[in-house]
C-alpha cells in the first residue's frame, strides 16, 4: 500500500520537537536485564508516599467513579490557609510541568522569547518551543544560575523568564537578597516563572522571600509540587502561586478537570503528613551528606546540593557511565538532554541504595583507570 503524503499541517516549530524521554522504569530494566535494580534517576521520595495520603486513597477509591471538583476547592482552601494569600492566588495543575506548559502557551508566540539558564529543567525550553516562541539561555556560572548574566540578556521580545531554585539539575540555588536585586532590573511586561519544586529540602535562612512577592503584588508566580517531599509523583499534581491576573489565565485555558479525585485527597492529606515530611527531609539531609562525601573521593566532580539528588562529573561520557551503571542494577540519569554531557543525576535513596551507587561508582573508576593505564601501556 503506497503511503499517502502528509499534509503538512503540524506546525514546523512542533513537529521539530523532540519529545522528552524520562527516566529508565526500574520494571524495564529488571525485566531486561534479568536483575534487582535500584532506580536513583528521577528525584522521587526515596520514603514513599504520604502515609496519610495513602489512607486517604483508600477511603475514596470507591467514588471513583465521580468527576473531580474542577476548582479543587478544598485543596486550594488548604493551600490558601497555609500559605497565607487569597484563592485568588493559587492554581492547580496536573504537575507543575503542566503549567509550565501553559504559562508558555499564554504568554508566548513566533517572534517573543522565553528565557532562562543553560542546564537547567528541560520542561520550559521545550514549552517554549512547543508555544513557537524562542528559547535563549544563558550559559551556567560554576553550575548554578548566572542571575546578572540573565538580566542583561533581558530585550523587548522576552515574555517569559524561568528560574529553578534550587535548580535541577545541579541542585545549586541563589539566595532570597540575591533574587531581590535581580527582580529589580526585570521590566514589568516580563512575566517570572519561579520553579521551587525542591524547596522543601532547603534549610537555610536566606533562601526564599517568594511568597512575599506574591503578596506584594509582582508580576510572577511560584510553582510547588507534591512529587518531591509528599511522595506523590505518580499522582500528577503541583500548583502555582502567583498573580491573579496570570492564575486567571491558566484557569481558562488549563483543562477543566485537569487533576483527579484521588490526586486532589491524597495532596489534602499529604499537607496534613507533617511526621512525613520531616522524616523525608531528614534522610534527605544524611543521604546528601553520605554522597557529598563520598562521591568526591571516587574522583567525581561535585558541587553542594539543596535538593533530594546530587550532580556529579566524572570527566567522561555520561552517557557511556549510565550504561556501565545500568549493568549493575543502578539506574541514574545522564544530563546531555539537559546541556550537561558529562553530568549525572544521582537521587538520593534510602541508606542501602545510596551504598550501593556508591559502590558501583567506585567499580566504574576502577574500570575506567585501569582502561586508561592499559591504553597508556599500548600505546608506549
Amino acid at each position: 500500500m503506497t503511503k499517502k503524503p502528509s499534509p503538512g499541517l503540524v506546525p514546523s516549530y512542533v513537529a521539530s520537537l523532540k519529545s522528552y524521554v524520562p527516566g529508565k522504569p526500574i520494571e524495564e530494566v529488571e525485566r531486561e536485564l534479568g536483575l534487582t535494580a535500584i532506580k536513583l534517576a528521577s528525584n522521587e521520595n526515596a520514603l514513599g508516599p504520604s502515609p496519610k495520603a495513602i489512607e486517604a486513597l483508600q477511603r475514596f477509591l470507591s467514588r471513583s467513579h465521580r468527576y473531580p471538583d474542577a476548582a479543587g476547592t478544598y485543596l486550594r482552601e488548604k493551600l490558601s490557609a497555609r500559605h497565607e494569600l487569597g484563592l485568588e492566588h493559587i492554581v492547580l495543575g496536573n504537575g507543575s510541568t503542566e503549567l509550565i506548559q501553559l504559562l508558555c502557551h499564554i504568554y508566548l508566540e513566533p517572534g517573543k522569547t522565553g528565557l532562562t539558564s543553560q542546564g537547567t529543567f528541560v520542561m520550559f525550553p521545550l514549552g517554549v518551543r512547543s508555544a513557537g516562541g524562542d528559547v535563549v539561555q544563558v550559559p551556567l556560572k560554576d553550575l548554578a544560575y548566572d542571575l546578572e548574566a540573565l538580566a542583561a540578556r533581558i530585550d523587548d521580545s522576552v515574555r517569559i523568564l524561568y528560574l529553578a531554585n534550587p535548580n535541577n539539575p545541579t541542585g545549586t540555588l541563589f539566595t532570597a537578597s540575591e533574587m531581590d536585586r535581580f527582580l529589580g532590573n526585570v521590566p514589568e511586561n516580563v512575566l517570572v516563572v519561579l520553579d521551587e519544586a525542591y524547596c522543601d529540602y532547603v534549610q537555610r535562612p536566606d533562601y526564599s522571600r517568594s511568597l512575599d512577592y506574591v503578596r506584594q503584588g509582582r508580576y510572577l508566580i511560584v510553582l510547588r509540587t507534591f512529587s518531591k517531599v509528599h511522595g506523590l509523583a505518580g499522582l500528577r499534581i503541583g500548583y502555582g502561586l502567583g498573580h491573579p491576573e496570570v492564575v486567571d489565565a491558566l484557569n481558562k485555558i488549563r483543562s477543566p478537570f485537569n487533576v483527579s479525585n484521588l490526586a486532589l485527597v491524597a495532596a489534602e492529606a499529604a499537607l496534613d503528613d507533617a511526621e512525613h515530611i520531616r522524616r523525608s527531609v531528614e534522610s534527605n539531609r544524611r543521604g546528601l551528606q553520605f554522597l557529598s562525601r563520598e562521591l568526591p573521593r571516587l574522583g567525581l566532580r561535585c558541587v553542594p546540593s539543596f535538593a533530594n539528588f546530587m550532580y556529579c562529573e566524572s570527566g567522561r561520557d555520561a552517557k557511556e557511565d549510565f550504561r556501565a551503571l545500568l549493568k549493575m542494577g543502578v539506574i541514574v540519569r545522564p544530563m546531555g538532554f539537559m546541556g550537561l554531557p558529562r553530568g549525572l543525576r544521582v537521587t538520593v535513596g534510602t541508606e542501602e541504595e545510596n551504598r550501593k551507587v556508591v559502590e558501583a561508582l567506585a567499580r566504574l573508576q576502577e574500570s575506567s583507570s585501569a582502561a586508561a593505564v592499559s591504553r597508556q601501556r599500548a600505546g608506549d
